[in-house]
C-alpha cells in the first residue's frame, strides 16, 4: 500500500478502443490498488466510468470525471472536484496524448488544424493541469507530478506534432521540478517506448490497414529486450515508483521505459 490515503488525479484514465490495457487505465488501477483514492479523468465519460468500476470491483475508491483537457474551465472544475471530494491532491498524473488519431503527420502533410489539436491535447493540457494543481500542492507543502512523454522525443519519429509536444513536456517537467522543489513538490517524466496498448497498436492497424498481429510483430521486432513490446502495466509500475515515497529524493528526472531502445546507437 505505497500510496495509502493519497489523493490522485489520473488525466486520461480511460482508453482508446482496442485490445489490452492503456497506460492511463493501468496507472489508475495500480494507484488504487496501492491505496490511493483516484479521480479518473477522460473526455469519454463512459470509458472513465469503466475504469472506476474496475477499481471498485477490487475494493478501491475512485470517481469518474469527464473533462475536455484543452479547456481551462474543465481543468479547473476537475481539480476542484478532486479537492472538494477528498480535501487534498497528492498526485497528478498526466497521461493524455494523441498522434495519428489527432491528425498528426509528416511535415509536408500536416495541417494547421491537426498541429493545433495535437499541441492542445498533448502539451496545453499538461500546463493547465499543473497551473491549477500546483497552488494546492504548494499550500500542502508536498505533492508528486508524473507526466507521460514518449521515446519519440529523443529518437527518430516522423510525425511532427507528437515529437514536438512530447519533447516540450520534458522541458516543462524540468521547469516544474526546479520551480517547486522548495515546496516539497516533485515532478518527473516517463518516456514509454514501443508499447502494446490500444492507442499505439490498434490505431496504427486501422490507419495503415493492417492486422493487429502484423503491427504487433513489426513493433516487437524493434525492441531489444526479449523482442517484445512493453504494456500499460510497465508504465504504471514506473509511475507508481515516481509517485511514491520511494522516489522521495527524485525530481526532474526523465525515465525511459523502453526495453533498452534508448541505449542503442546508430
Amino acid at each position: 500500500m505505497r500510496l495509502q490515503d493519497r489523493i490522485a488525479i489520473v488525466v486520461g484514465a480511460g482508453q482508446s478502443p482496442g485490445e489490452g490495457i492503456g497506460n492511463g487505465r493501468a496507472t489508475a488501477l495500480t494507484f488504487a490498488r496501492e491505496g490511493a483514492k483516484v479521480l479518473c479523468v477522460d473526455h469519454n465519460a463512459a470509458s472513465a466510468q469503466e475504469t472506476v468500476d474496475m477499481i471498485a470491483a477490487k475494493g478501491g475508491t475512485a470517481a469518474a470525471c469527464k473533462a475536455d483537457v484543452t479547456s481551462d474551465a474543465d481543468i479547473k472544475a476537475m481539480v476542484a472536484d478532486a479537492h472538494g471530494r477528498w480535501g487534498r491532491i497528492d498526485i497528478l498524473h498526466n497521461n493524455v496524448g494523441v498522434s495519428l488519431s489527432g491528425g498528426d503527420a509528416e511535415l509536408l502533410s500536416i495541417t494547421e488544424e491537426a498541429f493545433d489539436r495535437v499541441v492542445a491535447i498533448n502539451l496545453k493540457s499538461c500546463v493547465l493541469t499543473a497551473k491549477h494543481v500546483i497552488p494546492i500542492m504548494r499550500e500542502q507543502r508536498g505533492g508528486a507530478i508524473v507526466n507521460i512523454s514518449s521515446m519519440a522525443a529523443i529518437t527518430t519519429y516522423p510525425y511532427v506534432a507528437y515529437k514536438v509536444t512530447k519533447s516540450a513536456m520534458i522541458a516543462f517537467t524540468e521547469q516544474l521540478a526546479y520551480q517547486n522543489a522548495e515546496y516539497g513538490i516533485r515532478a518527473n517524466v516517463i518516456l514509454p517506448g514501443l508499447m502494446n496498448t490500444p492507442m499505439a497498436v490498434d490505431t496504427r492497424a486501422r490507419e495503415f490497414r493492417k492486422s493487429r498481429a502484423e503491427v504487433e510483430a513489426e513493433r516487437d521486432s524493434k525492441v531489444p529486450l526479449r523482442r517484445k513490446m512493453g504494456t500499460g502495466w510497465d508504465v504504471a509500475n514506473a509511475a507508481l515508483f515516481l509517485a511514491s515515497d520511494e522516489a522521495g529524493f527524485i525530481t526532474g528526472v526523465t525515465l525511459p521505459v523502453d526495453g533498452g531502445a534508448s541505449v542503442r546507437r546508430g
